[in-house]
């Protein structure tokens, strides 16, 4: 069950929460998704084997919400209704409900956020991974302007 500090949090959303809602699970360093069906029950993409690197072995299951809230806070997140129309709640649980006992799981293709966007708006789309794609290059950039600094102040240094 979550911590004492989001207990309450947690309680007032998921009675907010409508079917076909996503709901963002906040963890340490990633956030999970979910779609809402109803009667505190979530449809998602859920790891079989634990994070690795670029792909693990997932599957589309149904379960309580609360147990995938744990100890951490959830919130209802349909950001991209100001982007995409979202289908109707109806839709939304049909789609969800009938990809139950998908495998196919992907971190930077088909994650657990690309799922429940799709299953809202028809459109695959993970802010969590673009957000890395960009630190990653914003690192590899920064990394290439060390380089070539490095480089500039050996060769200054070897004609002084």
């Amino acid at each position: 069950m979550a911590t004492q500090s989001y207990e309450s949090h947690n309680k007032k959303v998921i009675q907010r929460a409508q079917p076909g809602d996503l709901l963002e699970f906040h963890r340490s360093w990633y956030n999970h998704w979910a779609v809402y069906i109803g009667n505190e029950e979530i449809v998602h993409l859920k790891s079989k084997e634990g994070m690795q690197l670029i792909t693990i072995k997932g599957e589309v299951v149904i379960e309580s919400v609360w147990d995938q809230v744990k100890d951490s806070r959830v919130d209802i997140n349909n950001k991209l209704d100001t982007k995409h129309r979202p289908r109707s709640a109806q839709e939304i649980v049909q789609d969800a409900v009938s990809k139950i006992g998908n495998t196919k799981y992907n971190m930077f293709w088909q994650n657990c956020e690309h799922f429940a966007t799709y299953c809202r708006y028809g459109v695959n789309s993970s802010q969590q991974v673009k957000d890395a794609v960009m630190l990653g290059l914003h690192i590899a950039t920064e990394l290439w302007r060390l380089k070539e600094n490095i480089i500039q102040e050996h060769r200054r240094l070897k004609n002084c």
